[in-house]
């Protein structure tokens, strides 16, 4: 009789194991459902609509950055600088606007750059083809490329020196596009120009004739290797 009681006893316990056993793998099946539904993303779209947004960090640098670029804007379009000398300058193959840049250093100016729309490549500046672009523009007084770089504000500027390389003995016939859209009135303009060889000619002249406004001095043509007292010198002498 006791050895079944023993039995008995031994039952019950075993019994009352496996039920605990059994609810311990419930809760961890359970839990790894709910690992599951988090791994897929099912679970965050129930707390997406009241999620903070993610805010994006703009650091002082940026910033500091974007104004810079804003201000560059500004001063490119002549709305801001507070300086009353320009240098506006064409230049085809960067020569020219060497000597430009170091004109605006030395007058304290801003710097304007006709950039044209459709850029001259090599071929364009062949001077030796009848057909290239540029010997059919020269030979065309009434051809006006149009101009890629945004207008410029010419209020408050006083002076102005407009440069340009030489091409066939006169100036770039975007020189000619620029001119005919501003007002120069009240500005005194001094043409400047590069070549490899030839004066200034009668493209100073041609660009007051088009602009039709303005008090032009006569320009010079500057040697594209001028130092800075080179161009101060020309600066001092002008009149």
């Amino acid at each position: 009789m006791q050895r079944v009681r023993l039995l008995i006893y031994v039952a019950v316990c075993m019994i009352f194991v496996l039920g605990l056993t059994a609810c311990g793998a419930k809760a961890s099946e359970t839990g790894a459902v709910n690992s599951a539904l988090n791994d897929d993303g099912l679970n965050e779209s129930i707390t997406a609509d009241v999620a903070e947004p993610e805010k994006s960090e703009i650091t002082s640098t940026e910033v500091d950055a974007e104004n810079d670029v804003n201000s560059e804007a500004l001063e490119q379009n002549g709305a801001v600088s507070g300086k009353d000398t320009l240098v506006v300058v064409f230049s085809a193959t960067g020569t020219t606007k060497g000597v430009a840049e170091k004109i605006a250093a030395i007058t304290d100016a801003d710097l304007y750059e006709i950039v044209p729309a459709d850029p001259y490549s090599d071929a364009d500046l062949n001077w030796n083809d009848n057909n290239s672009r540029t010997t059919k523009e020269q030979n065309d007084s009434s051809a006006r490329p149009a101009i890629g770089s945004e207008a410029i504000s010419l209020e408050g500027y006083k002076t102005i020196y407009i440069g340009y390389p030489i091409w066939w003995g006169e100036e770039p016939r975007i020189m000619d596009t620029f001119v005919e859209s501003y007002n120069f009135d009240g500005i005194t303009m001094i043409p400047f120009c590069t070549s490899g060889g030839s004066g200034i000619g009668r493209s100073g002249k041609n660009l007051a004739e088009h602009a039709g406004s303005g008090n032009w001095l006569d320009g010079d043509r500057l040697q594209g290797s001028a130092s800075e007292a080179d161009i101060q010198s020309w600066i001092d002498g002008l009149q």
